[in-house]
């Protein structure tokens, strides 16, 4: 009898965790309710962006300022990489490093 009452329980839970339609109400409304206002949220996502350096921002023989173990280091870009934000610059010293766009700046 016992084991009978366990494989319908187990059935039970089985049966309730496929299930999709148990979703709680709170959640699906939420997905609603963004989706059908996505420009507010689209203006609060742009705002992050636009406070970090962007790689239009510079562009090959600018001169700026690069920042390595915490100090700031005259420099003058050889190219820039947009899509993994990373830029190629030429140091004072004549050698060339790759740097983060964050850890630049025009002088």
């Amino acid at each position: 009898m016992t084991t009978k009452l366990f494989a319908v329980v187990l059935l039970a839970l089985a049966l309730a965790a496929c299930d999709s339609s148990s979703t709680p109400e709170s959640t699906t409304n939420v997905n609603r309710s963004s989706s059908a206002t996505a420009s507010p949220n689209t203006a609060e996502q742009a705002t992050p962006a636009a406070t970090t350096p962007s790689a239009a921002q510079f562009k090959a023989g600018d001169k700026v300022k690069v920042t390595v173990a915490g100090k700031a280091i005259d420099a003058t870009v050889v190219s820039v990489d947009e899509k993994l934000g990373k830029v190629v610059v030429k140091m004072s010293g004549g050698e060339e490093k790759t740097v983060a766009l964050g850890d630049i700046a025009k002088q």
